[in-house]
């Protein structure tokens, strides 16, 4: 079609191309990020119909212009973390619709607390649609729905963040994997690796609510100051983490290993028939690798992950990738630049005497003499500007060449690197009065004018000796004029 919104096409993809071309510049990429989730929510918010209608999902960071000031410093990434994690959980069909939510801690200072609200899927799960309700469950914002908050659902949760000041973020699930083996006897038995990395696991009798200051006392007990598992009896498994990302590490092992042992015990007849690992044994071996080892894993001396931040932000690029605009700020970006074709040197050289020929002058680069030039200073130029030390040596010939010397250049092993000069001062020093530095740039080039250089200063010792100045050559126009 023709019209505005070709010719918009047309620019915005004249604009991409050209940000590629550029190379990974965050300030680019953003920029445009910004200009596709904008278009993006838009678009999804100028119909009355569900988004998914259409073909599309309904973006994650869906929040613009007045929203978004209103908030304290990283709460706008929390909420789009938080709804990112509500969607993949939704993905791996691990949502249920009563009493299993997930919540994050916005600030450890005033105990704000993100959570859905009842009546939204985890599907539905949004930035802006997300509730603000501090400790005791009083709402502070409400979000773009009118839709209130589970006050049963909440109060796990609510319970856990006022014992643990460190955990920002819990995950309550009801999955049948975990909810059977939440109602075992047993407990989450060590028989696979997924066992072995959650650690200490606690266990509490829930009974529907923890109103009662002595229920609560009771599961401060049981889930003591470091333990981020928590198997509710008959009410599924709970996952801590002092990260989004480290939350979702354990939510996911300890669903990992609770499908297996369903299906080991399925197999087995009973728990006798299976081999259960010793977890001091393995947890050197296991745990702390997970916790402390691999979960801080770093890439080329760039940044250490913490536990889960490696896997959660390959499915945030996954998310984008379907369309889900995550608003993800990604710590170690995947995409990296082209290498240039026969280039030997990543920075250019500072200064040259060469240039290559104007673009405009297609005609002349026709002639062959004129195209054998070119090609000749192009050599030159890029063996001027190559960081790499040369170094002249004669060899000597062979038997059949009876004294005779060749010369050729040997490439040192140490390189050096050109420096790029950015600006005109770059090796003035500092604190220089702008005016003197000018004042001795029109001296240089005076002296320049009127060949008055000299070959610096003059030994003391030989002051007394008279030198004679060498005599200057004369132009044919100062003989003119005396004769």
């Amino acid at each position: 079609s023709t019209g505005p919104d070709s010719a918009f096409k047309e620019e915005l993809e004249s604009l991409i191309q050209e940000q590629q071309r550029k190379g990974n510049n965050p300030t680019g990429l953003l920029a445009l990020r910004q200009i596709a989730d904008f278009f993006m929510a838009s678009s999804v918010a100028g119909f009355n119909t569900s988004p998914l209608s259409l073909g599309m999902v309904t973006p994650i960071n869906d929040m613009y212009g007045v929203e978004s000031t209103t908030m304290v410093k990283g709460e706008k990434l929390t909420r789009c973390k938080l709804a990112s994690l509500y969607r993949l959980v939704d993905l791996f069909s691990w949502a249920h619709f009563t009493n299993s939510y997930i919540t994050g801690r916005v600030s450890k200072e005033q105990d704000h607390i993100l959570i859905i609200p009842r009546g939204l899927s985890f599907a539905e799960a949004s930035a802006s649609n997300l509730v603000k309700v501090n400790i005791i469950g009083e709402v502070i914002e409400q979000g773009s729905t009118n839709l209130r908050v589970d006050p049963a659902g909440f109060s796990p949760h609510a319970a856990i963040y006022s014992m643990r000041p460190d955990i920002r973020c819990i995950i309550h699930v009801h999955t049948p994997a975990t909810a059977a083996v939440s109602s075992m006897k047993c407990g989450i038995l060590h028989i696979s690796q997924e066992a072995l990395t959650l650690g200490d696991i606690a266990y509490y009798n829930y009974q529907g609510s923890l109103d009662d200051q002595e229920e609560r006392r009771d599961l401060q007990k049981a889930l003591g100051p470091t333990t981020k598992v928590l198997v509710l009896r008959n009410h599924g498994v709970v996952a801590l983490g002092e990260t989004i990302e480290e939350a979702f590490h354990y939510i996911y092992s300890v669903q990992y290993a609770c499908e297996i042992q369903v299906k080991a015990i399925s197999c087995a007849g009973s728990v006798d028939n299976l081999i259960v690992l010793d977890q001091e044994k393995y947890k050197a071996q296991v745990y702390d690798l997970t916790s402390e080892g691999a979960a801080s894993v770093n890439l080329a001396g760039q940044y250490k992950w913490k536990a889960g931040e490696l896997e959660f932000e390959s499915l945030m690029r996954m998310l984008d990738n379907l369309g889900y605009r995550t608003g993800y700020a990604y710590r170690h970006p995947i995409v990296r630049e082209k290498p240039r074709h026969k280039s030997e040197v990543e920075i250019p050289a500072t200064v040259t005497a060469f240039m290559f020929e104007e673009d405009g002058d297609c005609g002349a680069t026709r002639l062959p003499f004129k195209f054998l030039q070119q090609r000749q200073q192009r050599e030159k130029t890029r063996w001027l500007n190559s960081p790499n030390s040369y170094t002249k040596v004669n060899v000597e010939g062979g038997e059949e060449r009876y004294n005779s010397r060749t010369t050729t250049w040997m490439k040192a092993e140490e390189t050096g690197t050109p420096i790029r000069i950015e600006d005109a001062n770059q090796f003035v020093p500092l604190n220089t009065d702008p005016s003197e530095v000018l004042q001795k740039r029109n001296k240089i080039r005076e002296q320049n004018r009127f060949d008055v250089m000299s070959s610096g200063p003059r030994s003391q010792h030989l002051a007394g000796i008279p030198v004679d100045e060498p005599r200057r050559v004369r132009t044919s126009s100062q003989a003119t004029l005396r004769l």
